[in-house]
């Protein structure tokens, strides 16, 4: 059976997307594992599908599977190529999208020049929530993974563990990232992120992501360190935040605001694979 897909990609974290609207099919952790695979596949960071609305108050269902076929809660970059695919063909009349996840509805609205504007929804603190073993709430928790370090611990809808470094390119970014994915703290595992501040608006980030390694960039991933620069008083409330694929630009006016992520999606090519 041949199955149609678009390859996608946002500041180079690369995507297949799945119509699961126009075709007929039901992915499996299996086959997204398959699709992903850079030698036998497609290959991809993570593969998106896009599902008709399973609630009157959304638009469509949005599910993600990393490169390893675990499904997960968020992907802001992929939310911006889903919101791509969608106002490119025309999938809908509306001029802004409500797109529902594992856990939380998403906004996406389109701007010029190709951008998507995303309200990736306010982050979650509580460790309970995160999920992250603490016994309280704090903006910056000691943990031992091999050094001590200080982390912050947020959830843009996925985990996310973000340290700050003084240079990110010579940060032991896949030693350490895959010793706090494992660390016991994190039940469902973590996205690890290295910050480096440059000025008031602007900072670098590397991302160690669940299931796919580093990526060359990681929307939510930028919407955490984003929160956790303002949260320290360390940048502004509107910012640029640098990864290896490009630029984003966060805003987040704080507490219980939502974050709202900028940013480019672009379509690589269509194809289709047999099954």
């Amino acid at each position: 059976m041949p199955l149609k897909f678009t390859k996608m990609h946002g500041l180079g974290n690369d995507f297949v997307l799945i119509d699961a609207v126009k075709q007929n099919i039901r992915v499996t952790s299996e086959l997204a594992r398959c699709l992903a695979d850079r030698h036998l596949g497609v290959g991809c960071d993570q593969v998106l599908v896009i599902e008709p609305p399973s609630s009157k108050n959304v638009d469509f269902d949005y599910r993600i599977f990393n490169a390893d076929g675990t499904e997960v809660e968020q992907c802001g970059n992929g939310a911006r190529c889903l919101g791509r695919y969608i106002f490119d063909r025309r999938l809908s009349g509306k001029k802004s999208l409500r797109l529902k996840t594992q856990n939380r509805v998403m906004e996406i609205e389109s701007r010029p020049n190709h951008l998507i504007r995303v309200d990736m929804s306010a982050p979650i603190f509580e460790p309970a929530q995160i999920p992250f073993d603490a016994n309280q709430q704090a903006i910056l928790y000691p943990i031992e993974a091999n050094d001590s370090l200080q982390i912050a611990v947020i959830s843009m809808g996925n985990p996310h563990a973000v340290i700050r470094v003084d240079n990110i390119d010579t940060a032991p970014v896949e030693t350490l990232g895959q010793r706090l994915q494992q660390h016991e703290r994190f039940p469902q595992s973590v996205n690890v992120g290295f910050m480096q501040i440059i000025d008031r608006q602007r900072i670098k980030l590397r991302v160690f992501e669940r299931g796919a390694g580093e990526t060359k960039a990681c929307g939510s991933g930028a919407c955490a360190a984003a929160v956790t620069a303002i949260q320290q008083e360390l940048v502004d409330h509107t910012l640029t935040v640098e990864l290896m694929g490009g630029e984003l630009c966060i805003e987040w006016q704080g507490n219980a605001e939502p974050v709202f992520m900028t940013g480019p999606a672009e379509t690589v090519f269509q194809g289709q694979i047999k099954l």
